[in-house]
């Protein structure tokens, strides 16, 4: 049995006759009765009888014709529902991303994707990068946008770098360190260090090597928070001072609230941004979709903040059906 036959029987029930049903199905006349007759061995009942040069519904017919009516109703929908997602317009739409990108990124794309698809359902994580990649691993999520070092060896990912970060030291304007020049890191202790949860392990280690403190990293700071707008808030309104990404600090820079501090030496580390997903799984329109407003918000902070930074190029080598190796090169 199959939905083809369904529907000539739906026809021939509605129409009451084979003439008539033939042109609806665009079948002939000995077609459409071979596919009754296919189905009512399947069924092992009759479904019509003929009386006065008419077909009339059996018993077993008029029983049946509700459960093919929605058979058929099921598969069409269906049908429209993988339409749609091909489309991009519908689905559901699982991703996440650190806080500090959040904070800038978060609610603009979410509301593009609500004008240009409102039939999709989106649903978000705000996580750091180790929770967001464990995440990703139990299929949680389609991907999300994080530090790319994270899954750089990693054979059952593949990621896409969008923004490498730059870091320094950053403080309120008129903070009493404002203005002065090669700051030794002694004078940026006198006041609270605040660690902000964009670091891992390895990257706390070059800094404790660069200004030569003590491991762990984490125990210099007054405060440790994966939270940028708790972030933001301490370094507003206190004497404050914190290592940051630019993304981290990216609008209160802009807008002048904060600034960058001369420090000696300089934090000169990045940490390149990136969206991750699962290797070989096949992407939808509405993954595609989001991939876009990522691409083009970076590439207009990129812009905006007068940066000229060199894009990474993605090489997959193919090793199977529906597998692929990503390395990185600058």
């Amino acid at each position: 049995m199959n939905t083809r036959q369904l529907r000539h029987f739906l026809a021939v029930l509605d129409r009451g006759s084979l003439s008539a049903a033939a042109k609806v199905v665009h079948l002939s006349l000995p077609a459409l009765s071979r596919s009754l007759r296919s189905l009512e061995d399947e069924l092992r009942v009759p479904l019509f009888d003929r009386q006065d040069r008419r077909l009339r519904p059996t018993p077993y017919a008029l029983t049946y014709a509700e459960r093919a009516r929605r058979i058929v109703f099921d598969e069409t929908e269906g049908a429209r529902a993988l339409a749609l997602m091909r489309d991009g317009e519908s689905g559901a739409l699982y991703f996440g991303m650190g806080s500090s990108v959040a904070r800038i990124l978060m609610a603009p794309m979410l509301q593009q994707l609500l004008s240009d698809a409102p039939r999709l359902r989106l649903n978000t994580v705000v996580q750091s990068t180790d929770a967001l990649l464990a995440a990703l691993r139990r299929e949680e999520l389609d991907f999300f946008i994080g530090d790319i070092r994270s899954v750089a060896h990693d054979s059952q990912m593949r990621f896409e770098p969008v923004y490498r970060c730059t870091l320094g030291w950053f403080a309120r304007r008129g903070h009493p360190l404002d203005g002065r020049a090669k700051l030794p890191m002694d004078a940026l202790k006198s006041y609270p260090l605040v660690g902000a949860g964009y670091a891992d392990e390895a990257l706390f280690e070059q800094m404790a090597a660069l200004y030569g403190l003590s491991l762990p990293f984490q125990d210099h700071f007054a405060v440790n928070t994966n939270d940028a707008p708790t972030l933001l808030t301490l370094l507003n309104s206190s004497d404050a001072i914190a290592p940051a990404t630019d993304v981290s600090v990216f609008t209160d820079l802009r807008d002048g609230a904060l600034i960058s501090l001369d420090v000696n030496p300089p934090l000169n580390l990045q940490l390149t941004l990136g969206i991750v997903e699962r290797d070989g799984r096949t992407r939808v329109p509405a993954v595609e979709r989001a991939f876009k407003i990522i691409r083009a918000h970076f590439a207009s902070m990129e812009q905006a903040v007068g940066l000229r930074i060199p894009r990474a190029k993605m090489h997959r080598k193919i090793t199977g059906k529906n597998q692929t190796r990503t390395r990185i090169t600058r």
